[in-house]
Formats: structure tokens, sequence, C-alpha cells
């Protein structure tokens, strides 16, 4: 049993962000080691699905996986990001990039080729030497020295062909590398062109090896700005209807809609759309840091979910083969009843349908195997991982939240991130609520004359207006009860139940921003309090 904090004496150590990632990480790599590996290894897990984890597989950053059509903007999305060239880049309309590139810190700009990258003991590629030479000499790791990549990777896939160049064969097994990369990293970005957004068979196919990380996967609509709202409407329509015939998932994915290069928008009247669209994204990708350790962990439950499953396929079949004579026949009886062994094992063991590995694929790779060499089933490894998942993991999440909710929020900087993040030019700056807050001047002063006129309408006493009075005029903005209460409660300065001219002009203004699609502030932002109540107010404060 592995110790989660350095402390002697029954005492608990508070760990800052570096030491958190250590003492996870550690405790990942020797639940791995200690109690999944030996299950893995006795039924030949390896061969048939995924290989060992390896000490950089629990060290590396967070990874982003960029996967689309060629042309579709999956090398210009990442200089976006970057703000700089990388050794490898290559842009252009036509399939530019025929190799993965992996896009990692380095103190000295440089790249690194596939067959010396898959020895480097620190690099969390080492497994992918079994996909031989055709694909090595199609990867690469380029390194610079970029604040971005401090805290992410980034993978660049080759564009995927469409058409009849898609009968060209890359001489190595494309979908099963995707697959590989997929169990790995953080996030998968699809990447779709507004003006070629036609699924091709590889496409279809590589979207497929990603079953199983869903949860990881987001699309991005690209070049955006080359359409008008009306034809954008219709291209959102068609994507979604194209990816629900080959993402067999009831979630309805996350699209992010924008034009991601720095350029000039050509078409500029969605440009709100666009802002919002891409600080939703950034948000995503800046807190794959702080996410990092619970992805790994849950990872790791899904994996070792998957070795429970296949140890009891393994010994089952092995357990259903003749000791003598036959042993030939029955192993294709028993590969071809694979489906209803299946539903057999899912009733015995109260394991979910959705544990199970393809049965296709699980079939083809049973041909080639003597089942005779099987192992039968060893209760003790499988209430080893059962102990693991139930009590062990759930100690270890329990730290991730508790020191989670102690540290600063890590997050990505550098590059577009920082573009977005301060300033007249970062998304909301001076919208909405925030409108107004660089200037001297009140800025519901420009829209009090019109606010005074409906105001004197309901009858003030001593320059007040009382609350069933300002009722009846603000439910003619038809806004739910829920909100007109909180613009209330953020208009009455003094809490005296009432509403002076300012007030009144300041709650008129909270609805025209509600009304306009802003969100409300929580609190009164100083800039919006009316003059005559600024120094009471901040004295109240």
């Amino acid at each position: 049993m592995f110790t989660w904090l350095g402390k002697q004496g029954g005492g608990r150590e508070r760990v800052g962000g570096a030491d958190l990632v250590q003492t996870v990480t550690g405790g990942l790599r020797d639940l791995y080691l200690r109690k999944l590996l030996p299950l893995e290894e006795h039924y030949r897990f390896h061969e048939f699905h995924s290989p060992a984890l390896e000490e950089a597989d629990f060290e590396n950053k967070p990874m982003v996986l960029l996967v689309g059509q060629y042309s579709t903007g999956k090398t210009t999305f990442i200089r976006y990001l970057l703000e700089q060239d990388f050794p490898g880049m290559r842009i252009g309309p036509e399939p530019t990039t025929d190799s993965f590139i992996a896009v990692m810190y380095g103190d000295t700009e440089g790249s690194v080729p596939g067959n010396a990258l898959v020895v480097d003991p620190k690099k969390p590629f080492r497994k992918l030497s079994r996909f031989g030479n055709a694909f090595l000499n199609r990867f690469m790791c380029s390194q610079l020295p970029n604040q971005v990549l401090k805290s992410i990777s980034i993978i660049d896939s080759p564009g995927i062909l469409s058409g009849e160049k898609q009968r060209i064969s890359r001489g190595y097994d494309f979908c099963q590398v995707l697959q590989w990369f997929a169990e790995r990293v953080d996030r998968i970005i699809l990447l779709f062109d507004a003006h070629k957004l036609d699924i091709s068979d590889e496409f279809s196919e590589a979207i497929k090896s990603f079953r199983g990380q869903d949860d990881k996967i987001r699309v991005v609509l690209n070049k955006a700005d080359q359409v008008d709202t009306q034809q954008l409407m219709r291209v959102y329509g068609a994507l979604m209807w194209s990816l629900g015939k080959v993402i067999d998932t009831p979630e309805v994915l996350r699209v992010y809609i924008g034009s991601f290069w720095a350029h000039p928008l050509r078409n500029t009247e969605n440009r709100r759309l666009f802002e919002a669209e891409a600080q939703d994204l950034f948000k995503d990708i800046q807190s794959l840091p702080q996410k990092a350790a619970v992805r790994k962990l849950n990872d790791l439950i899904k994996r070792a979910r998957l070795a429970k499953v296949h140890a009891y396929i393994i010994s089952y079949l092995k357990k259903e083969m003749p000791s003598v004579f036959g042993k030939e026949n029955k192993k294709k009886e028993l590969i071809s009843r694979l489906p209803e062994i299946y539903i057999q094992l899912q009733r015995e063991y109260h394991i979910s349908a959705g544990d199970f590995p393809e049965v296709k694929k699980m079939q083809e790779l049973l041909e080639n195997c003597d089942f005779t060499k099987f192992h039968s089933l060893k209760p003790k490894l499988i209430e080893t991982v059962d102990n693991m998942l139930a009590n062990k993991i759930a100690s270890l999440m329990n730290l991730i939240r508790q020191e989670e909710s102690n540290m600063p929020t890590e997050m990505v900087h550098g590059g577009a991130f920082d573009g977005t993040m301060a300033g007249p030019f970062g998304h909301g700056y001076g919208e909405g609520a925030k409108e107004g807050a660089d200037e001297d001047e009140w800025v519901v002063a420009k829209d009090k004359p019109a606010y005074d006129e409906i105001f004197y309408t309901l009858s003030p006493i001593n320059g007040k207006i009382s609350g069933i009075s300002a009722k009846k005029e603000m439910v003619t903005s038809k806004l739910p009860n829920s909100v007109l209460g909180k613009i209330w409660k953020l208009a009455d300065c003094d809490g005296d139940g009432m509403l002076d001219d300012e007030e009144f002009a300041l709650a008129k203004h909270l609805i025209k921003i509600k009304l306009d699609g802003y969100e409300l502030p929580g609190t009164l932002p100083s800039h919006l309090v009316p003059p005559s109540h600024r120094k009471p107010f901040q004295t109240a404060e």
C-alpha cells in the first residue's frame, strides 16, 4: 500500500500544486503496477487491447489530439494557439501534413524523428514502436520554448483523405494509431470546414475508433466566417446530422463555431458569436491541467473495468475447451458464439454491456490464438482489482478533491490565451454590465431622460415609487419573476423597499442588459451605482 503523503504520525500534510501532481501520479502508478498489471499480464490483455502503461504515461502533461479531413485548419489552429510557427509545420489547401506531429515544450527549438522518439523513456510514445517503420517515418516531435506548451502538448494528425484519395494506402493502421492516442490524450478535437462537411469513409472509421472516449471529444466548426448567418444555420444542422450517423451517443456533442486563425473575419455579422465560442473553447482547453489528475484516474478505472471483462472472457473460453480431441472445431464454435457468451457473462457477473470490447474486433483477434494456453479464472486477481476500484480509487479521488480546493487554479497561459484574459479586447469587455466601466460619466445617464418620463407616470411620493408601482412597469419586460427579483435587489441600493429616479433608471438599464442577452452581475459593479448613492453605498461596504 502506498503512502498518500510524506508526513508521519497520523497527521495530514498540506501539499501544493506540484506536490499534489506528484502524490497523485505516484498513487496511480503504484495502483497500476501492484493491483491491475498482474491481471493484465495473466490474461494477455496487452495482446488484445492496449500495451502496458509506463512511467511517462503517468508523468506526461495533458495532451490535445487534433483530427480532421485535410485543409480543415488543424495545423493553422495550432499556429493560432501558439502564436508562432513550429518545426515541421506546413500549411496549404492540399493534404500538407502527412505525419503525426507531437508539438511539445523544449528549451531549444528543434525536432526529433519517430524512431528516436519511441526509445526516449521520458516521452509517452515508446509503445508506438509496434506500428513499425511505415508509421515511425511519419511521426515526429516538434519542440519549442512556448509558454502554452509548458502546460499542454498538442498532437497534429495527418489530414484525413476523402474521395479517390482515401484509397491510397498509408502503410500502417491509421485508425489503430488514432485509437492509441485517444486512450492517452485529455481532449480530442474534431475539426470541420464550413464548406466541406462530408464525412469520408476514412473519417468515419477514425471517429468510430474513439469508441469509449466520447467524454473527451469536442467539435470545432472552423472557417465559419466564410458563410452568412442563414447559411451557417444550415451548415450547423447538416453537421449535427452527419455526426449523429457516426457517433453512437445519445448526448449532443459540443460544437464550437468560429474562425480560428489570426486573420480578419470575412463576414463580421456573427463576430459576437465567434468571440463567445472561442472563449468557451479556450476555457475548456485551459482547464485541462487542473483536470489532468482526474482524467488519468478516470482512464485507469476504464482500463480496470475492461481488464476484468477480458479476464472473464478468456477464462470462459479456456473452461469450454476440450482436453484432448476436437479443439479446433470447438474454437471456431466459441468464436462464432461470442455474442451469446457476452450476454451469458453479463448475467453471471452483473456486468454492463458497455464494458465489453467490440465483438467483431475480438473475434478477429481470437482467430490467431491458442485457447489451450489461456488461463483459468483466478478469483484472487479479480478481488484485488475490485478492492482497488472500491477503496483505493475512492481514497485517491477524495485526496484530489480536497487538495484542489486548497490550491490556486492551474491554467494554460501564453499565446492566444493571453489575448482573451484582460484589456479592452478581453471577452465581454465594455459589454452588458461591463459597459461604462472605464468611463467617468454614469453609463445609465444617457438613457435617463426616457426612464424619467416613465418614472413620473408612476406617481412617485416624496421622490420615490413603491415596489408595487415599480413591479407594474418591470413586468412589462416579460422577464421571469426570478430575474426581476434579482434586478430589484441590485437596483434598490439603499434597501428601503422603494426606488428613487436614479434607482428606477438603474433597474430599467439592468432589464435592458438582460433583454440584450447578457448575464446580470452577482453584485452591483461600482460604475453602475447611481451617483447620489455612491458615497453611502461604498461606506456601507
